[in-house]
């Protein structure tokens, strides 16, 4: 590694990039020690700051950990899944996520950019929605989602929805009701009641420190795994790097598909997004859901599907023929507050906020 990093870039974020590469392919391999932060330092040309950062973020995502007063250590593995931690206890908790009722998202914002849509689109708010949902806000999905989380595709790969519980219906009905689903056991109530009242049967697999444990991956007979890889509702458990690994080696070991809940992802107290498994899929495998509801307000009941190309025709032939389930207006605003920045400025706020915190209000 003796790459120079441009200087008007981010550093720590390319550095961060450049080691997770490394460690992933094998150069620095499990329990290896990586450079001090003087040594990469000077080896990039840069102040010891920007390697701190990358440094941090490599700990937070899984990739390494910090020893004291030895150095940062290799801890990721992605051969070795099978976890000798005995079952995690994970005590009492809610049966719900509806305890996130109150939202931090600016009502000045929110109500100034519905009164410049009434204002900019007029009767174009009383036009029925495409199928999919509107052209304006799945472009600015595709172009958010490119730039804050890696997930690069084409608008056409956006469905539209009212809410979470809305699209894992779709789901269902695009895979079909004679599939096995495999759910984390705990996990948010609502995702095993509406696939059980869809007529599924649910695999529960029990979670581990780090996600769903290995033995009841190798075990169930899932075509389909339904996962919450970050702060997962209600155990707060975040997948590891090397676990995210597992789920995709699994997936393509049994020709299976992964539905990824992210509802929570996008306030991390990290500097940046947790890496998902539907950028880290090279199969296609990996269906991506989010919803507005956590990041904006429990009424915003809007939700998005991220389809894999392969998945893409089979929907067109499944499910074209449903109408788009959320108004053009709250589609109209969502897309407002992506494309002008006020969406991203108010999860950076969140963000800083917690990190001042020591991230104990995200818990």
């Amino acid at each position: 590694m003796n790459k120079k990093i441009d200087s008007k870039q981010y550093i720590y974020r390319k550095l961060y990039e450049m080691l997770k590469k490394e460690i992933v392919i094998g150069a620095y391999q499990y329990g290896s020690r990586l450079p001090s932060k003087r040594t990469l330092a000077e080896k990039m040309g840069s102040s010891v700051i920007p390697v701190e950062h990358a440094y941090e973020l490599l700990c937070e995502e899984g990739y390494a950990e910090a020893r004291a007063r030895s150095g940062y250590f290799v801890i990721y593995q992605e051969d070795d899944f099978i976890s000798n931690r005995s079952e995690w206890d994970i005590g009492p908790l809610p049966l719900n996520r509806t305890h996130e009722a109150k939202s931090d998202f600016p009502y000045t914002v929110l109500a100034k950019t519905m009164r410049r849509v009434l204002l900019d689109y007029q009767e174009k708010i009383m036009i029925k929605s495409p199928n999919h949902g509107c052209p304006e806000l799945r472009q600015a999905l595709s172009r958010y989602l490119a730039r804050s989380c890696g997930i690069e595709v084409r608008p056409e790969q956006i469905i539209i929805g009212s809410g979470a519980e809305y699209l894992y219906g779709l789901v269902v009905q695009l895979f079909g009701n004679d599939r096995l689903f495999g759910i984390e056991n705990p996990s948010y109530e609502k995702i095993r009641r509406v696939y059980q009242a869809h007529g599924i049967q649910c695999d529960l697999l029990k979670l581990g420190s780090d996600g769903i444990q290995s033995v009841e991956l190798e075990q169930t007979k899932a075509a389909v795994l339904h996962v919450t890889p970050f702060h997962s509702f209600p155990s707060g458990i975040t997948a590891s790097a090397s676990k995210r690994m597992e789920y995709l080696r699994w997936a393509e070991k049994h020709g299976g598909f992964i539905v990824e809940d992210n509802y929570d992802a996008e306030l991390t107290v990290s500097r940046k997004n947790e890496d998902t498994l539907f950028s880290l899929s090279q199969n296609g495998s990996v269906i991506y859901l989010n919803t507005f509801t956590r990041t904006i307000a429990p009424s915003i009941r809007v939700g998005y599907m991220v389809l894999p190309e392969r998945l893409l025709a089979d929907f067109e032939r499944k499910l074209s023929f449903y109408s788009c389930t959320v108004p053009v207006f709250e589609q109209y605003v969502l897309a407002e507050l992506l494309q002008n920045g006020d969406f991203e400025r108010h999860i950076n706020r969140v963000r800083r906020r917690r990190r001042r915190k020591g991230g104990a209000d995200c818990l």
